[in-house]
């Protein structure tokens, strides 16, 4: 026989009961191995993870707001504190209208 070439396979023969099962003993083995390995890797992305609710009272979380300035506006459309080259319009009313959400 030539390298690389293999013999034909008759697939409607008979099969060895045995081997069947020692493959599937064989796959089962290798799936829970694996499995475990990704519960581990799981288990570790999550740790990094706040989840909604979590008892946040002993994380110190100061933060510094600046009021608003005189060269700003508050978009009457998307409410976001804008800077006044960012205004497109105002209103009948007086509302004033950013850019962003005249377009």
């Amino acid at each position: 026989m030539t390298k690389g070439i293999s013999m034909a396979q008759d697939y409607d023969s008979p099969r060895n009961k045995d081997e069947d099962e020692e493959s599937l003993q064989a796959l089962s083995k290798g799936s829970q191995n694996n499995s475990n390995d990704m519960d581990d890797d799981e288990n570790a992305i999550a740790e990094d993870y706040e989840l909604p609710g979590a008892d946040l009272s002993n994380e110190d979380a100061s933060v510094t707001v600046i009021p608003m300035q005189g060269d700003e506006f508050i978009c009457s459309e998307c409410f976001l504190v804008k800077h006044r080259s960012q205004l497109a319009y105002t209103t009948d009313d007086g509302q004033p209208v950013c850019k962003e959400c005249a377009a």
